[in-house]
């Protein structure tokens, strides 16, 4: 088995998997990865505290790795070891999505997004300034 044949397996087990492990109340995971690039955008604007740029950096990394050839351990010589590696950063990958995003879509949807003097497409609503007497 080469890891070009086994990838494509481990992507659709991995689906798979998050389509299951979905809680009651939770949006869909197909909803909660159309909301990360607004929770990217919002994270490093400033406006949504839930998380840091750091997160996201480190999220970032694990998806780059995870899709880059270049593994720390090599599936070619260590056949179980090297799809361990993989497997093991794809699910905190995937946990740390579905956690963050979920986080995210609660906060959209309790107004605090709009509490922060913004409308929907991130425009300020009112102007901050000090009164003069």
């Amino acid at each position: 088995m080469s890891a070009r044949t086994s990838r494509p397996g481990a992507w659709r087990a991995l689906a798979a998997a998050l389509m299951r492990s979905r809680r009651a109340g939770d949006p869909g995971v197909r909803e909660q990865l159309s909301a990360l690039p607004r929770l990217v955008v919002a994270t490093l604007r400033g406006r949504y505290p839930g998380t840091t740029t750091q997160r996201l950096g480190l999220m970032a990394l694990a998806a780059v790795y995870v899709v880059s050839p270049v593994d720390l351990v090599p599936e070619a010589f260590l056949l179980l070891a090297g799809f361990a590696d993989d497997a093991l950063v794809l699910a905190w990958l995937a946990g740390a999505v579905l956690d963050e995003t979920s986080a995210f879509l609660r906060w959209e949807s309790t107004g605090q997004r709009a509490a922060g003097g913004e409308d929907r497409a991130g425009r300020a609503e009112t102007v901050e300034g000090h009164v003069v007497a």
